[in-house]
């Protein structure tokens, strides 16, 4: 069947249907994920709202797995914006202290999956306990060549334009720089990375929340009403199967060949 996928997908299954759909010479290069639904899963559940974080851990083993085993080469999740910081300021404690010991859990499995962990956005100002164990984990991981999962925290996509601006000018390039837009990508915060091919949001909500906003100029969305914690391989393969349907144009008539090597 699909070498990658044994054990992943059981016989007979609904996944297994859909895993047949795929066109694994086709894949997205790059998914892009804002997880969203958390809190409303577990205000539905009557249960404190850090509940709905600690569920949607399993929602991202389920995923990073997914593209793992499918071959999907990197993966962004959207898991702190710079508005999360609005948040009861008991939660987002709560949120920066989940992260840290996920991290500590979950190195090993890291290391043995090959997986890469990058973080993007404003690092400086997390928590400095948070802080360290993402560059810890960051460095352990730094020579593996399998998938690479992109954190974005303290992350807003104005802020990584306004921030990509600000390291032009503190590096002199103003009028000596032939500023296009490949020259300009290599300022943010994702300079070495492919543009998200698709952009996956959960929860039924019809809007990009200051994600990745230069970067998913041409990405295909998915779009489901299933909140993050109940988000499974299921869904992904759904998405994965809508997004080879479509026709990636880019703007022209016809669609373009493009590399998802």
């Amino acid at each position: 069947m699909f070498p990658d996928l044994k054990g992943f997908v059981k016989p007979g299954s609904e996944e297994e249907k859909l895993a047949r759909q795929i066109d694994f010479s086709r894949l997205p290069r790059h998914v892009a994920v804002i997880m969203d639904g958390n809190g409303r899963w577990a205000e539905k559940r009557s249960l404190p709202r850090i509940e709905g974080h600690r569920a949607g851990a399993k929602a991202v083993q389920e995923v990073v797995e997914a593209c793992g085993r499918l071959g999907i080469k990197y993966l962004t999740l959207y898991a702190f914006s710079k508005e999360n910081w609005k948040r009861p300021k008991r939660e987002v404690a709560r949120l920066w202290k989940l992260l840290e010991d996920y991290l500590r859990k979950e190195d090993k499995q890291l290391i043995k999956n090959k997986i890469r962990l990058i973080v993007i956005g404003q690092i400086e100002a997390i928590p400095p306990s948070a802080r360290r164990e993402l560059e810890r984990v960051a460095d352990l991981t730094k020579d593996c060549d399998g998938l690479t999962v992109v954190l974005a925290l303290n992350y807003g996509g104005r802020t990584e334009i306004v921030d990509a601006v600000k390291k032009i000018c503190a590096a002199g390039e103003i009028g000596r720089l032939e500023l296009d837009e490949d020259s300009f990508s290599r300022y943010l915060y994702t300079a070495s990375l492919p543009d998200p091919d698709l952009l996956i949001r959960t929860s039924g909500e019809f809007r990009i929340s200051n994600f990745l906003l230069w970067q998913i100029a041409y990405t295909e969305l998915w779009i489901t009403p299933v909140l993050w914690p109940d988000f499974r391989r299921k869904h992904f393969l759904q998405a994965v199967v809508d997004y080879q349907k479509r026709e990636r144009r880019f703007g022209a008539v016809h669609a373009r060949t493009t590399q998802h090597a």
